[in-house]
């Protein structure tokens, strides 16, 4: 039997966590500057199981992953994914627009962003300005993901200087968290 598109793209997000799982906890055991026996330690594992999470050969259920993170001191949290379509300007320039508008955690957000050759500090508002701009217009959707911010995005909005297509293609998301919030900016 074909599995239907749904139960197909279930399946992908299993098997990527299966494959990617171990490199969460590890990058959560390093962040919280544990070695693998305190953390196995404090989180009521073996250090021989949590190393066989951290290089895959060992799945952990749902319950243990969160209490392994809880320990390092991180949540484990539902976020609703983001996916892009590439879209293509009258000229036939590409630009991608997401499903929905996402946040940033603010190091990211207020960080730099390499555009192209240029380099830009996101944490000043003109140069976020460009940087989005830029962005919008012809950047990858990892290069959306890593460096637009929701709320940034929104608040800039009324100033992005985008050609047509891109801001009509982008307005229902900007409309969209307008309404959410309540906060016309």
């Amino acid at each position: 039997m074909v599995p239907s598109p749904m139960e197909q793209a279930l399946r992908d997000d299993v098997a990527h966590w299966a494959r990617h799982g171990g490199l969460l906890l590890r990058r959560a055991r390093r962040a919280a500057s544990l070695n693998q026996k305190a953390l196995a330690s404090v989180s009521g594992t073996s250090r021989t199981t949590l190393s066989a999470y951290e290089h895959g050969r060992k799945s952990p259920t749902l319950e243990t992953a969160g209490r392994i993170l809880d320990a390092a001191g991180f949540r484990l949290t539902l976020e609703a994914k983001v996916e892009c379509v590439t879209l293509a300007t009258r000229d036939g320039r590409a630009f991608h627009v997401p499903s929905r508008l996402w946040r940033l955690p603010v190091p990211a957000a207020l960080g730099v962003a390499r555009v192209g050759d240029r380099v830009y500090d996101l944490a000043v508002r003109a140069e976020r300005r460009a940087a989005y701009a830029a962005l919008l217009c012809g950047g990858e959707p990892d290069e959306l993901l890593g460096h637009v911010d929701g709320v940034l995005l929104v608040e800039l909005w009324d100033d992005l200087p985008l050609p047509e297509e891109v801001r009509a293609a982008w307005e229902p998301l900007v409309q969209e968290a307008r309404q959410e919030t309540g906060v016309m900016f």
